[in-house]
């Protein structure tokens, strides 16, 4: 980052100058900013503009920067298409930084298989299992000798790729994964996979988005220390938590230096949680997506505002939805209003509840009382946050907080009950709570779609909104009602389960493959939107399967394929506000 762009992003109302002292992670000048990225870019010589950012240097920097100087002095300012990809063809490769690598503690059938009474579903999740080998990788040595060639970082353990596109892990991908894994009884390959984690905050400070250099402009929400409690749970390996509690905390702590603010409410005053990325300019990995979206502004400050926003958004997790729009104090609009670094989520914080909850756990395992009752005044703090401010009882339901507007933002995401799955909320309420919230998603009429919860009820087209259902926040909403132990609560969890699993199966059974996301509204059908077209693989979606499996398959009934259910007719903007589905 230049000292003009410090400048830039200083000059912003939300931004203390003092938080971009540092230097930014990200010093690449070919994968995270500069003219030769720009350039290429620009050019849109591949559909995708990961493709570029992912290939591997022939050259060193230097070189490569130097041969792209005379590039530019041969063609002048603006190259073609076509000289462009020549230039790019002689200075940079394609997958030579990963290696297939066999899992050592892979087993072909693990115990839980036995507890799934189908047999289809059995032979399903025996397949799935089989999976976790395809998906296996390490890096190549070549990126540890020369790392500045790559834009991959280094890490020194094996790890589950999500597959398509996706050849580096993900921060809350390879949490889903990891319970998947530690199903299928790869407890070696967990720890491998929470060690690079951990080796990632020992270099930087904190688990970026995904294992590449431009990851490290922004995280992901924070689940290494749930992924541990997880791994703990599995192994009892207290040896390896002792060891890798203070980097947790360094992990915990890089989300409460640089992503809290103090929310007023009622006369009081709260430490709450935001994505807000730090950082100009766009995405690397879609850079030109990002520069065309901000050309209506004209103003400098304004395109860095928004820069920041869809590099926040991506740091949430959902890159994109209408859950981060803010137009007149409502949540229509397109990515254009984006503004997710005025809103404060309800995941998110129910998340860091759960990791101070845990680094509470953990110090009393280590020994360590003082520091113990310590984490727990935090939890606490960070319950009565998400109670007092997210909390709506007319809704009955927790809902994400507009601060621009000072209001609660009234649509439906699975993620409003996100603190259901991390119980944080007073034990004493949890039956008034359990049925506030039935009756919040009865009104939402949640079970009318067989194909799984849909992201959101907004049709817009972007991938995290209606009508695209994500195997993360089906398990949000799944085990955060069956987490209750309220009937009620636990017979609606079953049948969305049962909802899921069979309209994932049915997809697989017609293509032979796993997807990132499905249709809400026609089981078994990958979803659609966004960025880039639908990917294959999948790792956190065979990761909640074999967990729903697991928890269900003792139950659910048979394989049957699920009712069909009709596409409505809706414009592109349209809300769903609750409707039925026609059938």
């Amino acid at each position: 980052m230049t000292g003009a762009s410090c400048l830039c992003l200083c000059l912003l109302p939300l931004l203390a100058c003092s938080a971009l002292e540092a230097p930014p992670p990200c010093d690449s000048q070919i994968y995270c900013y500069g003219d030769l990225l720009h350039t290429v870019q620009m050019a849109e010589i591949f559909k995708d503009s990961k493709t570029f950012v992912d290939m591997s240097l022939r050259y060193n920097t230097s070189e490569t920067l130097a041969m792209f100087q005379k590039f530019m002095d041969e063609n002048g300012p603006d190259p073609t298409k076509q000289q462009t990809k020549v230039f790019v063809d002689s200075t940079f490769v394609a997958n030579d930084e990963l290696v297939y690598s066999e899992p050592e503690d892979w087993k072909e059938n693990p115990k839980f298989l036995e507890r799934i009474r189908d047999g289809n579903f059995r032979q399903w999740a025996f397949e799935l299992n089989a999976l976790w080998k395809n998906l296996s990788r390490r890096i190549s040595d070549d990126v540890k000798v020369n790392p500045h060639r790559h834009s991959i970082l280094y890490v020194p353990n094996a790890f589950i790729i999500p597959g398509g596109r996706f050849r580096e892990f993900y921060y809350w991908d390879t949490y889903w994964i990891a319970n998947g894994l530690l199903l299928s009884e790869m407890n070696r390959t967990v720890k491998g996979i929470i060690g690079n984690m951990l080796h990632l905050v020992d270099e930087y400070g904190f688990v970026p988005n995904g294992g590449r250099k431009y990851y490290l402009e922004r995280s992901q929400p924070p689940m290494l220390i749930p992924m541990m409690g997880k791994y703990l749970a599995a192994t009892s390996d207290t040896t390896f938590l002792r060891e890798s509690f203070k980097l947790l905390e360094k992990e915990y702590y890089f989300w409460i230096n640089n992503r809290t603010v103090d929310v007023e409410k009622n006369g009081k005053t709260y430490r709450m949680a935001r994505y807000h990325v730090f950082s100009s300019g766009p995405r690397p990995e879609s850079y030109r997506e990002d520069f065309m979206t901000t050309q209506h502004l004209k103003n400098e400050v304004d395109k860095t505002t928004l820069y920041m926003n869809l590099k926040s958004g991506a740091e949430a997790g959902w890159d994109f939805s209408s859950r981060w729009f803010i137009n007149n104090g409502t949540d229509e609009g397109t990515i254009k209003n984006l503004d997710v670094m005025n809103i404060i989520p309800v995941d998110l914080n129910a998340f860091l509840y759960k990791n101070a909850l845990l680094l509470s756990e953990f110090s009393w395992i280590l020994g360590n009382v003082e520091q113990s009752l310590l984490y727990m005044h935090e939890a606490k703090l960070w319950q009565e946050a998400v109670t007092d401010v997210l909390w709506n009882d007319d809704a009955g339901v927790w809902l994400d907080y507009d601060l621009k507007n000072n209001i609660s933002r009234n649509y439906f995401y699975p993620s409003n009950v996100a603190p259901l799955w991390t119980k944080c909320y007073s034990q004493e309420d949890k039956v008034a709570v359990s049925k506030k919230v039935l009756a919040y998603l009865a009104a939402q009429n949640i079970t009318q779609y067989a194909g799984g919860v849909p992201a959101s009820l907004a049709l817009t087209g972007e991938q995290w909104d209606f009508p695209n259902a994500w195997p993360p926040l089906q398990m949000l909403i799944i085990q955060g009602l069956a987490a209750t132990e309220v009937k009620e609560s636990q017979q609606l969890a079953e049948q969305l389960a049962r909802n899921w699993i069979r309209a994932n199966y049915k997809g697989y059974s017609q293509s032979g493959d796993m997807f990132e996301k499905y249709d809400s509204l026609i089981p078994g059908r990958y979803g659609s939107g966004g960025e880039y077209i639908v990917q294959s693989g999948f790792g956190w979606t065979n990761g909640a399967v074999l967990e729903l499996l697991n928890m269900y398959g003792p139950t659910v009934l048979s394989s049957d394929k699920p009712t069909q259910r009709i596409r409505p007719s809706q414009s592109s903007n349209t809300r769903l506000k609750g409707s039925s589905v026609t059938t």
